[in-house]
């Protein structure tokens, strides 16, 4: 059980009668490396969440974008519950930053209250079994001119890519100050690729170097499954140490990461890596950074 406060700043919700995932329907790939989503590929909702992170603190939630084909219903739902009162008390919403005519999406997510930023799942790699897009649609005109919007509608935005391509998004996000990055799940490093601990190194500490920029550690299963705190250990501490207490946030990405291990053992390992670090700095780690980061406003 933990003994300080927590706000988890990613973790998904889905009501697979309300909404539909494209991604969680089947047939799912039963040998895939990190483990058949149909595991996942349930309605999971408020109580399930808090079922699994049952004897930790959580005060307070940041719902990511999960993949939902209506962006907009999805925003819509989870506003509701903030609405009512649930620990969903940051959302970061869908939107293809490509896509013509992006801004009216844009403008009705930031109407919502408690809409903080958005996501577009944009990992690109050369292997297709590992990429999301067909290609790199960061490098695009229409991608950049649509990042460049979210200033006008005070929009974060939630990274989900390839360590490869943090050099030249790093070039793009520093013309842009006024709007904070969150990079999702350690920076995603691919222990399968060459000289990959070098490339994952170089891109994080060029982003680091943008004090907008700012880190969530999470997804390791995505690295090894199943994953040891002897692995982690060294990847984890040195995210940390690049981006520095101070913008680096522990989180869960449940259910996804349910496909590894347990809510309490991820938590755990957060736990017993940081024992050495002073409590201001764990509080930082676990619940102020995204407090402040994601501007909830939740009294800790």
């Amino acid at each position: 059980m933990s003994q300080f406060p927590i706000i988890d700043p990613h973790m998904h919700l889905w009501d697979l009668d309300k909404l539909t995932y494209p991604w969680l329907l089947p047939p799912f790939d039963e040998e895939a490396a990190i483990g058949s989503l149909s595991l996942i590929a349930k309605t999971y909702l408020i109580d399930d969440y808090q079922r699994d992170a049952a004897g930790w603190d959580v005060r307070g939630t940041v719902h990511i974008e999960a993949g939902a084909s209506d962006a907009l219903a999805e925003t819509d739902w989870l506003q509701e519950l903030a609405n009512n009162g649930e620990i969903v008390r940051g959302i970061v919403a869908a939107a293809s930053l490509n896509a013509p005519n992006i801004e009216p999406l844009l403008a009705a997510h930031a109407e919502r209250k408690n809409v903080k930023g958005i996501r577009q799942v944009i990992h690109w790699h050369s292997n297709p079994k590992i990429s999301a897009v067909p290609n790199d649609i960061t490098t695009s005109e229409a991608w950049k001119v649509g990042f460049s919007h979210l200033s006008k509608y005070n929009l974060r935005f939630d990274l989900h890519a390839y360590p490869s391509q943090f050099m030249h998004l790093s070039q793009l996000f520093k013309h842009y100050p006024d709007i904070p990055v969150i990079i999702n799940h350690t920076g995603l490093g691919i222990p399968s690729d060459v000289n990959w601990k070098d490339v994952w190194r170089e891109g994080m500490r060029a982003l680091a170097d943008l004090p907008h920029v700012s880190l969530k550690i999470a997804g390791l299963g995505f690295l090894w499954n199943p994953w040891t705190i002897d692995q982690i250990r060294d990847y984890v501490l040195e995210a940390i140490d690049i981006f520095g207490t101070s913008r680096t946030m522990f989180s869960s990405n449940f259910p996804t990461d349910k496909l590894f291990d347990s809510f309490d053992r991820h938590y755990k390992a957060y736990d017993l890596l940081t024992k050495n670090f002073s409590e201001t700095d764990r509080s930082k780690l676990f619940a102020e950074n995204a407090n402040k980061i994601y501007d909830l406003g939740i009294e800790l």
